[in-house]
C-alpha cells in the first residue's frame, strides 16, 4: 500500500471509530479534584434490553430474553462470559436443582464431559469448557456482546433510565434502550442510576470475605483422596480439616479456616483456600490488594504443600483468576426487600421467581470469627420464595437486578447468593425485561403470570 492509499485507509477508520479524546486542556478545577473537559459520547447501540455483567444471572438473562425475540446486548468487563464461574474460577455450582436453564446447563455441560461429583444440587465443572458453552449459547440466541467494556455512568429522563456509558479500548461510548438489567454482581449499575443499596451487615462493613480460587495439577489425584471434597451427604468436613492439617504441616495457616480441594478433571483439581477480610467489593484500592495478598498465599500454600513430597509431590498451580470472588456487594434496593423473616417462615408469593434451599452461608468476618470458616448465625431456614419485586429497581424505572445485587438483607443475601438461584434470577428478569420492552411498558407494568409464560416458552424442553 502506498503511503497515500494508507493515508486514506487511516483517515476512513478514524472516522468510523468511537471518539477518543486526545491531549485535550482540562478546565480549572477545584484543589483535590480534576475537571474533565465536556464531551460529546458516541452512540455505539441501541437495544430493547441491556445486560450490565456478563455472570451467571446475566448471561442467563441476556439469552432468555433474546430467546424471547428481544435484541438484546450484553456489556462485560471481563475477557468472557460467566462471571465468578469463569474469571474468578468458581468451579463449584450450588442451589442447582431448580428446573429451565440450570439444567440445560447441566445438560449441556454432560453432553462434554464437563461436569463431576453427581448431585442434583451441588456440581463441579471445567471453567473453559463453560467459557466456550456460554460463547455459544449467547451467539445461537442473537445475543450481541462486547467483552473488556465496564459500565461507569447511567443516566435517566426522570425515573427512567435511559442511557448508560461504558469504558473500553474504544473509548467512551453510550448505550440506550428501553429496559436494563443490572448483573454486575456489585450493583454498579444500581448505584451509578441514583438507586438507594446496602452492603454486609452495614456500608462500612462487616461483610463477608473476598476469596480467590486457583486450579492445581498434582501428579496422581487418586493419592489425595482422603483431602478432596465429594458428593453432599458425605463427610465434606473431615475433607476439609485434612486438607488444612496438610497445609499447615506444609508451613502456612491458611486464612480460610476451612480449605477445600475439588475434583475437576482427572489430575486438574480446584483449590478455595483463601479469606480477605474487610474489604469492599468496589473499592478498586482495597480490591488490588487483598488480589495481591490472596495470589501471594495461594503459591506460599502449594510450594508448602509440595516440599512435603509424598502425594503432594509435583503440585503445582495451573492458573490463578482474572477476578477475585466477590460475596458482599451493594444491593440494590427493589420494590420488596427478601428478609431473614422470609427464610425463618417459608415465605411463599404469587409472583415467586425462585425458591432458593441453600443455607444461610456466612463466611467470617475476621479470622476469629466462626473460627475463621462459617455460620448460619442461628437462622434455621426453610425453602422460601424469591418475588420478582425483589430484583425491580424501587428509585429507577425501567431497571431491573439479577444475581446477589437484588433487594434483601444480609441474612437472606447470605443464602440466595449462590449461583444456581443467580441463573433462575435471569431468567425471570430477562422474560420480564423481554416483554415490557416489546409491549412498551415498564418491567413493574408486566404481571408475572405473563411474563412466565414467557420465561417458559425460552426453555429447551427434551
Amino acid at each position: 500500500m502506498n503511503r497515500r492509499r494508507f493515508l486514506s485507509a487511516s483517515v476512513t477508520a478514524a472516522a468510523s471509530a468511537p471518539l477518543l479524546v486526545r491531549g485535550a486542556t482540562a478546565p480549572a478545577a477545584a484543589p483535590g479534584t480534576f475537571a474533565e473537559p465536556a464531551r460529546a459520547v458516541p452512540l455505539a447501540g441501541e437495544a430493547d434490553v441491556i445486560v450490565c455483567g456478563a455472570g451467571p444471572a446475566g448471561v442467563t438473562a441476556a439469552i432468555t430474553a433474546a430467546r424471547a425475540g428481544a435484541r438484546v446486548q450484553l456489556l462485560e468487563t471481563h475477557g468472557a462470559l460467566g462471571g465468578v464461574w469463569t474469571s474468578s474460577l468458581l468451579g463449584y455450582l450450588l442451589d442447582f436443582d431448580k428446573p429451565g436453564f440450570n439444567q440445560e446447563l447441566v445438560r449441556k455441560l454432560d453432553a462434554r464431559d464437563a461436569r463431576r461429583i453427581p448431585s442434583k444440587s451441588a456440581m463441579t465443572y471445567e471453567p473453559e469448557e463453560m467459557k466456550v458453552l456460554l460463547d455459544e449459547l449467547c451467539l445461537a440466541a442473537g445475543v450481541k456482546i462486547q467483552l473488556h467494556t465496564r459500565v461507569v455512568a447511567a443516566y435517566r429522563d426522570g425515573r427512567r433510565l435511559s442511557t448508560v456509558v461504558t469504558e473500553s479500548k474504544s473509548g467512551r461510548q453510550a448505550w440506550r434502550a428501553p429496559v436494563f438489567i443490572d448483573a454486575t454482581g456489585d450493583g454498579d449499575l444500581g448505584a451509578l442510576a441514583g438507586c438507594e443499596w446496602e452492603t454486609g451487615e452495614t456500608k462500612e462493613c462487616p461483610c463477608q470475605p473476598l476469596s480467590m480460587c486457583a486450579l492445581l495439577v498434582v501428579q496422581d489425584h487418586t493419592a489425595l483422596a482422603p483431602y478432596i471434597h465429594r458428593e453432599q451427604g458425605t463427610d465434606t468436613t473431615a475433607t476439609k480439616r485434612a486438607f488444612r492439617a496438610e497445609i499447615i504441616r506444609g508451613g502456612v495457616t491458611p486464612s480460610y479456616a476451612m480449605p477445600t480441594l475439588f475434583p475437576i478433571r482427572d489430575n486438574l483439581l480446584l483449590a478455595m483456600m483463601n479469606h480477605e477480610y474487610g474489604v469492599l467489593a468496589f473499592d478498586a484500592a482495597q480490591v488490588s490488594a487483598a488480589t495481591i495478598r490472596a495470589r501471594a498465599e495461594l503459591h506460599a500454600i502449594v510450594r508448602g504443600l509440595r516440599q512435603l513430597g509424598g502425594p503432594w509431590e509435583g503440585i503445582q498451580i495451573a492458573a490463578t483468576p482474572a477476578q477475585i470472588g466477590v460475596r458482599d456487594g451493594r444491593r440494590i434496593r427493589g420494590r420488596y426487600i427478601v428478609g431473614r423473616d422470609d427464610l425463618v417462615t417459608g415465605a411463599r408469593h404469587a409472583d415467586a421467581v425462585v425458591r432458593p434451599a441453600f443455607p444461610v452461608d456466612i463466611h467470617a468476618y475476621d479470622k476469629t470469627h466462626a473460627g475463621g470458616g462459617y455460620t448460619n448465625s442461628g437462622v434455621k431456614m426453610k425453602p422460601y420464595d424469591i418475588p420478582l419485586r425483589a430484583p425491580m429497581a424501587r428509585e429507577v424505572d425501567g431497571l431491573m437486578m439479577a444475581g446477589r445485587c437484588i433487594s434483601g438483607d444480609f441474612i437472606a443475601h447470605a443464602s440466595y447468593r449462590v449461583t444456581g438461584n443467580a441463573v433462575a434470577m435471569g431468567e425471570a428478569a430477562g422474560a420480564t425485561a423481554a416483554l415490557a420492552a416489546q409491549t412498551k411498558r415498564l418491567p413493574h407494568e408486566v404481571p408475572w403470570a405473563e411474563a412466565v409464560v414467557v420465561r417458559d416458552r425460552t426453555r429447551e424442553h427434551l
